[in-house]
């Protein structure tokens, strides 16, 4: 999905691994919104207590909501397409994560994602990490479009090369 920029998934986009991984909260009454440089994408989370969308509605980043623990947002989502991988492994239409943001100091919010599928794996599992700020980084347009198969086109050609220089 990423190499066609339709997206990186929610865990995906806020894992730190390659280039334009900038994140940006923002705070507006009753929501909070996560924006991600890579592939543009933005979750909209509702505060307000209301339930989750009907299981027959399924999206990519699936269906946010969150709530306070104390000083940590807590936000569990629902809803998935199925098609979208953690990492390299592909998850089901039954993922559910319960991500927890805490602001550990000025500069570091701690993140920490249970991740749920009981198609996927035997029992849910979690990671956490401290993201930091800075203060100098700008999110920048990420200028992509889905029908991108340049990556599938360049390595299957490779791959024929290679074969026919076996030969």
């Amino acid at each position: 999905m990423w190499d066609r920029c339709i997206t990186r998934g929610a865990v995906g986009s806020i894992v730190p691994n390659t280039y334009n991984q900038g994140n940006q909260i923002v705070q507006a009454p009753g929501y909070v919104i996560l924006r991600n440089e890579m592939i543009h994408e933005s979750r909209v989370i509702p505060l307000d207590g209301r339930p989750h969308l009907p299981h027959t509605i399924r999206t990519w980043m699936g269906d946010s909501r969150g709530h306070w623990e104390g000083y940590t947002l807590v936000v569990e989502t629902t809803n998935f397409n199925g098609r979208v991988p953690i990492g390299n492994t592909p998850t089901s239409e039954d993922l559910r994560l319960v991500e927890r943001f805490t602001l550990a100091d000025a500069n570091t919010l701690n993140y920490q994602v249970t991740i749920d599928d009981p198609k996927t794996w035997t029992k849910p599992w979690t990671m956490a990490f401290p993201l930091g700020r800075d203060p100098n980084y700008t999110l920048f347009e990420y200028a992509c479009h889905e029908g991108n198969y340049y990556m599938y086109d360049a390595l299957t050609g490779a791959r024929a090369d290679e074969k026919a220089a076996q030969r």
